[in-house]
């Protein structure tokens, strides 16, 4: 659910990338550097990728050869349901194209019953050398119109995004960033213009309905005196976040053209196998 297409990947194919390291950077996130991504192309921003993780009692992670925009998907259709691995989204949060690696973080969370999905419980256990599948889908922010100003906006599941962005935009970038985590200590340094204000909303200490994953960070650009000029809007995450900012800025007046918003999950919906 985006109004334009982005960048492009410059060579999508599958390819097979290990774990070098993980860290876990705050209570919520974990990073897994991977690694042997020589055939990887960083276009910064907010690219992002398919990442295939072997299910429990596979012998072996196969992931789809064919790479096309939906061939690699009919192959994964077509393999046995006992053999197809788990496929989620993620962010590339930095690149290291010199040593082919990427860093990619992970929101780690339990849901009520204290399970957290696939892709958490990988970023939890991981060891240096498991292997996992990965398909460049390139990049979704591109503002193709001149813009004055840079509006981000996001909750924990895309703050990688939102950092992407900033350290991708030109040095005399003005704008500002909203990122809601789930506490305050689940803050990040990333470079950001020094144009851009960065304002962090901690979803702990908030209450009532602003205590629902992404409403925070809503409530906040509500509240926000928008700058003069022309503006560029990126929202991502939850997707009452995402939608909830696109309404709030056309209401203002902002051509819908100008706004990349991107749903990646929704509240109390759990993600699909």
């Amino acid at each position: 659910m985006s109004s334009h297409h982005g960048r492009k990947p410059v060579d999508p194919q599958v390819v097979v990338a290990e774990v070098v390291t993980t860290k876990q950077v705050t209570p919520h996130m974990m990073r897994v550097t991977l690694g042997g991504l020589d055939r990887f192309t960083p276009l910064g921003f907010d690219q992002w990728f398919r990442l295939f993780l072997q299910r429990s009692g596979q012998d072996m992670l196969r992931p789809p050869t064919r790479s096309s925009e939906w061939g690699w998907y009919l192959q994964y259709l077509a393999t046995p349901r006992s053999r197809r691995p788990w496929v989620r989204n993620y962010t590339v949060r930095a690149a290291r194209p010199d040593l082919g690696e990427i860093d990619v973080d992970f929101v780690i969370h339990a849901d009520a019953e204290g399970s957290s999905g696939p892709a958490a419980d990988f970023a939890t256990t991981a060891r240096t050398g498991d292997t996992v599948g990965l398909l460049d889908q390139g990049a979704t922010y591109d503002p193709q119109h001149p813009h004055d100003w840079t509006l981000l906006v996001g909750d924990e599941t895309a703050l990688p995004a939102v950092a992407g962005i900033c350290e991708s935009l030109p040095a005399d970038a003005r704008g500002i960033a909203v990122v809601e985590v789930p506490t305050a200590d689940d803050q990040q340094d990333f470079r950001a213009p020094s144009g851009v204000e960065v304002r962090w909303v901690a979803r702990d200490e908030t209450t009532g309905a602003d205590a629902v994953p992404g409403q925070a960070a809503l409530a906040e650009v509500r509240r926000l005196t928008l700058p003069d000029g022309v503006g560029s809007a990126y929202a991502a995450g939850e997707a009452g976040l995402a939608t909830g900012v696109r309404r709030h800025l056309v209401a203002a007046g902002m051509p819908k053209a100008h706004i990349t918003f991107l749903g990646y999950w929704r509240h109390g919906k759990p993600a699909a196998g």
